[in-house]
């Protein structure tokens, strides 16, 4: 399978075997990129379900913002789904792959209800109706583009490990006008993310198609945009976020 780290995207290798059928080939990555599509908003929708539930339960708040470990095992739990998966995915079965990315989904979503005891309901489904015409925009662009996006992966990949250096350095300052660079920072970072990961997607069934990894590719395929939008939304969340 094809190294999901490389950030290169592989636009080039478009050249099918000769004499393939186009048209079926195009119906493929059609099929290809909706499973993607499902994937993602499925596992968006299972996020908000779960970190609704949970923010309606007398439990949650003594779990996310007391004392004690659970708090710390729901914040840190999403990071361990995906580790295994980023890690273990040429290992893994793709009913097993699918079975974590579902776990992860719902994790997220316990991580998540926290923010409906910050924000109101109301600036919350701005933000995410926001977000999710931002992200059809974006990964429409990425799908539909000739240009080839992977001259911006060096620079998207390393804008995130910054971002993610100054997140911890401001858990410590408490800067609020830190706190804004980084947000505005993290929409247009993960904005071009969006893109780019969904033409790399897009990319990748030309290396798979007809193969048996096209059912994990599709699981990590959904699970980068399924990243993409969730960060975009907690970013954006800061901006248009009116606090309780």
């Amino acid at each position: 399978m094809a190294n999901w780290s490389d950030p290169r995207s592989n636009a080039t290798v478009r050249a099918t075997s000769v004499g393939t059928d186009a048209a079926a080939f195009d119906a493929g990555l059609r099929s290809y990129m909706l499973s993607v599509y499902n994937y993602m908003a499925s596992g968006v929708l299972l996020t908000g379900v779960v970190a609704l539930l949970f923010a309606r339960s007398d439990a949650a708040p003594a779990i996310l913002f007391g004392p004690g470990i659970l708090k710390y095992l729901i914040m840190f739990a999403p990071l361990g789904f995906v580790m295994v998966l980023s890690f273990g995915i040429n290992r893994l079965s793709t009913q097993a792959a699918q079975a974590i990315y579902w776990g992860y989904a719902a994790v997220m979503g316990l991580s998540l209800a926290s923010i409906f005891f910050i924000y109101t309901g109301t600036s919350i489904a701005e933000t995410f109706f926001a977000t999710a015409a931002a992200f059809a925009g974006l990964s429409l662009y990425g799908y539909t583009t000739k240009r080839d996006l992977s001259a911006f992966a060096t620079f998207l990949v390393m804008g995130v490990v910054g971002l993610i250096i100054a997140s911890l350095i401001n858990m410590f300052l408490h800067s609020g006008a830190l706190q804004l660079v980084i947000s505005f920072v993290g929409v247009l970072l993960f904005a071009g993310l969006t893109a780019y990961d969904t033409q790399r997607i897009k990319s990748m069934y030309y290396q798979v198609a007809g193969s048996d990894m096209i059912g994990k590719t599709v699981v990590m395929g959904a699970l980068s945009l399924y990243l993409d939008f969730i960060n975009m939304f907690m970013f954006l969340l800061q901006f248009m976020g009116n606090r309780r």
